[in-house]
C-alpha cells in the first residue's frame, strides 16, 4: 500500500511498471541495463480512488494520460532503477495528492456602490490633475 494522505491509500498491485533502456549519463553501462522506468496507472478502473478523485486527476495528468485512460510516466533521470523507481511512483503520487484536494467552491460576488463611487471619485480627481497640467502659462497676468 502506497500512502497518498492519511485517509487515502494506493493499492501497489493497480501499478504496471516496466523497465526499458535509458539514455543520458550511464557509460558502457547504459547500452546493456535497463534502468529507466514506465509507470502505467489506470485511472478509469481504480478501486483504491474514489470517483470524485479519479475525476479530478484526469485533466492533472494532461498528456500523460492515454484516451484508455492510463497514465504513463516515465522516470530516467537517475542512474539505477531503483531510484527510477521511486521517482515515477513519487510523481504519480504528487499527482494523486493534487486530486484529493478539493477546491473551494466560489462564490461570486460584486462590488458595493460605495466602492464604486469612491473609484470614480479618484478617477475624476486624479482626471482633474492631469488636466491643469497641460494648460498654458499666461505670464501677461
Amino acid at each position: 500500500m502506497i500512502k497518498i494522505t492519511d485517509t487515502l491509500f494506493l493499492d501497489e498491485d493497480e501499478l504496471v511498471e516496466t523497465f526499458i533502456r535509458a539514455g543520458g549519463p550511464g557509460g558502457q553501462n547504459v547500452n546493456k541495463v535497463s534502468s529507466a522506468v514506465q509507470l502505467r496507472f489506470d485511472v478509469r478502473n481504480s478501486a483504491s480512488l474514489p470517483a470524485e478523485i479519479r475525476r479530478r486527476l484526469e485533466p492533472i495528468a494532461g498528456s500523460k494520460l492515454t484516451k484508455d485512460g492510463i497514465i504513463v510516466i516515465s522516470a530516467s533521470r537517475h542512474r539505477t532503477q531503483e531510484a527510477n523507481r521511486r521517482d515515477a511512483r513519487d510523481r504519480l503520487v504528487d499527482m494523486i495528492r493534487e486530486a484529493a484536494f478539493k477546491p473551494k467552491h466560489r462564490i461570486p460576488t460584486r462590488p458595493s456602490k460605495g466602492v464604486k463611487k469612491r473609484r470614480l471619485d479618484t478617477k475624476a480627481k486624479r482626471g482633474g490633475v492631469k488636466r491643469l497640467r497641460g494648460g498654458k502659462i499666461n505670464l501677461d497676468e
